[in-house]
């Protein structure tokens, strides 16, 4: 197990098997829909080499977590070199302390090392609120192919859903020209 931070309370680690049963309850709780899969697959994602994930861990709980794929799985960043930030979340119990800025930059310290551009995708409805501006006071800026819905270009005038598969795609370029 790695450990990316450490300055009590607030530990951040490798996401483990410990972790999946915990969080995935605390997310239930708050009326979030989640189930041990999400997690799982994250473990066995970095087992496999294809990502990191990263836990916030505060006095001793898991609260938190983010994965940093190694190449865009899908979106308009599949056919580049750029990692791809993924699956953030921060428990609401547990906002407004800078654990969410601590795993950013934890996942942004890992793509940096491999690459001068990062990329993540954010959902449109209010749930996403928070990390939308997160992501725009980081220096995210959208890509400019517009939203994307079920994992395609959302054409204008399409009817579509607004939920989880409602993103909209955004980079952030680590060097000073930017």
């Amino acid at each position: 197990m790695s450990v990316y931070f450490d300055q009590p309370p607030l530990l951040i680690r490798s996401l483990t098997e410990d972790d999946v049963l915990p969080l995935t309850e605390a997310e239930i709780a708050q009326g979030w829909h989640s189930t041990p899969d999400k997690l799982n697959k994250r473990i066995r994602d970095e087992k496999d080499g294809k990502s990191i994930s990263f836990c916030a861990v505060w006095n001793g709980i898991p609260v938190g977590y983010v994965s940093l794929y190694f190449h865009c799985p899908a979106g308009p960043f599949a056919d580049t070199p750029y990692p791809e930030i993924v699956d953030f979340n921060v428990l609401k119990a547990f906002r407004n302390r800078g654990i969410g800025s601590h795993l950013m930059d934890c996942a942004e310290a890992e793509a940096a090392a491999r690459s001068p551009v990062v990329t993540i995708g954010v959902g449109l409805h209010s749930g996403y609120g928070a990390a939308q501006r997160m992501y725009v006071r980081r220096g995210y800026i959208p890509d400019g192919s517009g939203v994307w819905y079920e994992d395609r270009v959302c054409p204008p005038y399409t009817m579509c859903e607004n939920g989880d598969a409602l993103v909209l795609y955004l980079s952030k370029n680590f060097t000073k020209e930017s």
